[in-house]
């Protein structure tokens, strides 16, 4: 993967923060091969040509946090702040969408461990959870991960906190637009779209949840 590239899709995301944080030389202290599987079977779920495949057969090196039969978490690269961290599922899918839920479900089964031991260990306040999922949305590595990113108050990492949000108008546009996601939820499950605790407002036809 190209680091410039990386960067900027980053920076089109973040401000310059003055906050004093550098990225470290990180030198390979561990490499991660995966604990489950036979090479065979390994071979089949694994991209050659991925960045994040060749760390899980423990042919690139990274710094390891956590490792079990299903996702691995490693350090990120290209940190956006000190411990930013990446869980990475051990079969590879290229997006969020193509990945099985079970899969999903065993990454996110992790965040609360991990994420509280990144916390403490670099004396942050809170975190933020990212997916980038598309190359529009900053998706650099097309193999599912989930970004761990320690913050502090103030540190500005985002652009868009400086900027004001507009409130959702509770009129047709808003009502459609509910209409049409709970239209897709329900053409792949129809047990998807909600149907409790909701009030359906006077002169349309979508329901507000309140919560």
């Amino acid at each position: 993967m190209d680091a410039r590239r990386r960067l900027a899709v980053i920076s089109a995301h973040i401000c310059s923060t003055g906050s004093g944080f550098h990225q470290p030389r990180l030198q390979p202290v561990s490499v991660s091969g995966s604990s489950s599987g036979s090479d065979a079977d390994q071979g089949k779920s694994l991209n050659g040509a991925c960045v994040f495949c060749r760390i899980i057969r423990g042919e690139s090196p990274a710094f390891k946090l956590y490792e079990d039969d299903a996702c691995l978490c490693i350090l990120d690269s290209n940190p956006l702040s000190r411990g930013h961290s990446l869980i990475i599922p051990k079969s590879h899918f290229s997006s969020l969408d193509a990945t099985p839920p079970s899969v999903i479900a065993a990454m996110c089964s992790k965040v609360p461990l991990i994420s509280s031991a990144i916390v403490k260990a670099t004396g942050s306040d809170s975190f933020n959870l990212l997916v980038n999922n598309g190359a529009a949305a900053g998706q650099v590595i097309f193999h599912t991960h989930i970004h761990i990113i320690p913050r502090k108050e103030q540190d500005c990492l985002w652009a868009s906190e400086s900027l004001r949000r507009q409130s959702l108008k509770l009129d047709q546009e808003a009502s459609r637009l509910a209409d049409l996601v709970r239209e897709q939820l329900s053409s792949v499950s129809p047990s998807s779209s909600s149907s409790g605790n909701s009030e359906v407002s006077e002169g349309e036809g979508s329901s507000l949840s309140r919560s």
